[in-house]
């Protein structure tokens, strides 16, 4: 199966070792991985900014960089929903609107695509700890994937699941916003990590690297001894 990586601009900038583990991961599946160089910001940012005019251009650009892909999949949920947003964007475009429609329909979060369509719960990952796990906004809310990450994580040999008080609630992050309320955003992601300081756990995962590095980096300030982890890093343990 020839699978296309979206990596996103915060793995390709912050989270190299994300993009590595989710690559590893998926070729010990038997993926066979492309990834074009050419890809750039899927527009996100300023499109949820209001900026759509502007943003089109990004967009359409993404959507020439993956028409080969037979699937798209990435390690983001937020930035794989954006995917999904094209078709929307585009709606009265009727050269693009297609185009778009038929990058939503490959496109594929990374635990999604695991279990979803490899048919895959056990990777033959090991890794020895308590956990918790994050779940983040768009991945849950948006995109709907609920219980693929646990299935997933439910066969990591060694390791130990606790569960998130309150891990319904934003960590504060939400792009843009964590710059526009700065304020409110630090209040939120001090709650999420008390949250993940009342669970014991020492290994915080999430799915998403945008929510990663706005809890990692608070827990980071304030000198919490709990490690933060993509899912695709803890999948790729052995």
């Amino acid at each position: 199966m020839k699978v296309t990586l979206f990596a996103t601009c915060l793995v390709d900038m912050f989270q190299g070792d994300v993009g590595k583990a989710t690559v590893e991961v998926l070729e010990r599946l038997g993926c066979e991985i492309d990834f074009p160089e050419n890809q750039i910001c899927c527009g996100q940012p300023a499109y949820n900014s209001g900026y759509v005019r502007e943003s089109k251009n990004a967009m359409k650009k993404m959507i020439t960089t993956f028409e080969h892909a037979e699937y798209v999949v990435s390690p983001s949920g937020s930035c794989a929903y954006m995917f999904k947003e094209y078709p929307e964007v585009f709606k009265d475009d009727p050269i693009w609107q297609p185009k778009a429609q038929a990058l939503a329909d490959k496109t594929y979060e990374f635990t999604e695509f695991i279990v979803d369509v490899l048919k895959i719960t056990d990777v033959g990952a090991q890794l020895e700890g308590t956990a918790t796990y994050h779940t983040s906004c768009h991945m849950t809310r948006l995109l709907g994937i609920k219980e693929a990450p646990f299935q997933l994580l439910s066969h990591v040999k060694g390791l130990q699941y606790m569960e998130l008080p309150g891990k319904e609630r934003c960590c504060g992050f939400g792009g843009t916003f964590s710059v526009k309320m700065g304020n409110i955003s630090g209040e939120m992601v001090d709650e999420k990590v008390c949250n993940v300081e009342e669970t014991g756990a020492d290994i915080l995962i999430g799915a998403d690297a945008g929510c990663l590095l706005n809890i990692g980096g608070r827990i980071q300030r304030q000198g919490k001894p709990i490690k933060v982890m993509h899912i695709a890093e803890v999948l790729n343990s052995r």
